[in-house]
């Protein structure tokens, strides 16, 4: 008996095929991605960046932020992705001290060797720069720590440490700049996550008077948990706007009819984390549809938000996109707002600069029309670029005696040579969770 027991608990443990093949397919993927990135991006945003080689540093137990990017590998001590412009269409791609069966067989790189001089390395090829990711204003292009920066200057020493410099753009454009593969297997990611929000602010997870706003950030963690997937802020952010603004955020604040709930997650699959937004409005048990101020409410948002998106042009700057935008609502009738500033009038005020970029962060590091990074403000903005479309809009409720509803819309779109192109469908209409009687719900 205590046999079978053993082999009934390693049958549950162990993954089955189909499990095994899942971890296959979204491997070939992103190694897809990775050699299209490697062969059409990169020399482009080296050469523009006027880099000549680009160096990551990786230490055991430290990874860069981009070492997703490059590829997975063990390292032991250090290792470093070296990609060098040797002339020609393509850039020379290796992975010096970084080993293992998944980096050598995905076939992005022309060398794989843990036996190598890096200093005789770098002496063979003579580049003029050598970009590094140390980076002022972008988190994920500061990957080299202090200690490595020395290790790299004592190693290389001169001449070529004196021509170490900054790849914060170059990193930006890398990551920003999308091939076909990457625009898919983003979109995917952005429809996974626009299934589960919507399953999640519906009678499938919340019976109002019993199911606390955790219990639906609860419900989603552990779908994630199911799929394998990653969740790009942590902790589902489940909330109840009213007359004074947010009441509660994923607490055990009880749901109930009347509450206008809001979530703002997003789903990690193949290297890319989403980020968008939903709303629903709790009927009460003598309701069938929505409050019409709130309705209204809502309509305004999506009127704003077109005008948003077909404001935004490739070829121009984030800031000059920004200004775009603003003109546009203006000109439609809405009131143009610094974020969570709303007037006392009697017009839609909307926050409008928060159009950011998406894709392998939740908050990507490509231009954004956004104001929390002024310098990617400054950067232009570009077909394949990803953005999450993102505004808050106010419109006054007479039932809270003219206090206004923010409404928060946010989903994920690719920039084209024709403006801003939504990858999955957007939000466009306010979900509605009825009423029920009050018997706990089993959420699971």
């Amino acid at each position: 008996m205590r046999a079978l027991l053993v082999l009934l608990l390693f049958a549950v443990l162990l993954p089955s095929p189909a499990h095994a093949q899942e971890a296959r397919r979204r491997w070939e993927r992103m190694s897809e991605m990775r050699r299209e990135k490697f062969d059409l991006v990169l020399p482009e945003v080296m050469r523009e960046n006027e880099i000549d080689m680009w160096i990551t540093v990786r230490k055991e137990g430290l990874d860069d932020p981009l070492t997703p990017d490059f590829g997975l590998g063990y390292v032991n001590p250090v290792g470093y992705y070296v990609f060098t412009d040797r002339g020609g269409d393509r850039i020379e791609r290796a992975a010096l001290g970084v080993s293992g069966y998944l980096l050598a067989e995905n076939g992005a790189y022309d060398i794989v060797t843990s036996s190598f001089d890096l200093a005789e390395f770098v002496r063979e090829r003579d580049p003029g720069r050598i970009g590094v990711n140390m980076g002022e204003n972008i988190g994920a292009a500061d990957g080299l720590s202090y200690t490595s920066h020395r290790m790299l200057v004592e190693t290389l020493g001169e001449p070529y440490a004196s021509r170490l410099v900054s790849a914060e753009k170059l990193v930006s454009d890398f990551r920003a700049r999308r091939v076909t593969s990457e625009i898919a297997g983003f979109a995917e990611a952005g429809e996974i996550s626009r299934e589960l929000a919507e399953r999640a602010l519906s009678n499938e997870v919340i019976t109002p008077g019993v199911t606390a706003l955790e219990d639906v950030a609860w419900w989603l963690m552990d779908r994630l948990l199911e799929r394998g997937l990653g969740s790009s802020f942590g902790f589902p952010s489940i909330y109840i706007t009213g007359p004074e603004g947010i009441e509660a955020v994923s607490s055990d604040r009880i749901i109930q009819g009347g509450d206008v709930m809001m979530i703002d997650w997003g789903v990690c699959h193949l290297n890319f984390c989403t980020d968008m937004k939903r709303v629903a409005y709790v009927l009460r048990s003598s309701e069938t549809e929505a409050m019409p101020s709130v309705q209204h409410a809502f309509d305004r948002a999506i009127a704003a938000r077109e005008v948003s998106r077909r404001a935004i042009r490739p070829g121009i700057t984030a800031r000059e996109n920004m200004d775009r935008i603003g003109a546009a609502l203006t000109e439609a009738g809405f009131n143009p707002i610094p974020f969570n500033q709303p007037t006392a009038g009697p017009d839609t005020d909307v926050t409008w600069e928060g159009h950011h970029s998406v894709g392998n962060l939740g908050h990507g590091i490509g231009p954004s029309i956004a104001t929390w990074n002024p310098r990617r403000l400054t950067f232009q903005v570009v077909p394949s670029n990803l953005l999450s479309i993102e505004l808050f809009a106010y419109t006054p409720i007479p039932e809270w005696g003219g206090a206004k509803l923010r409404i928060p819309l946010e989903d994920d779109a690719v920039v084209t040579e024709r403006g801003a192109e939504w990858l999955y469908p957007a939000n466009r209409r306010l979900l509605l969770i009825k009423s029920e009687p009050t018997t706990r719900r089993q959420v699971s």
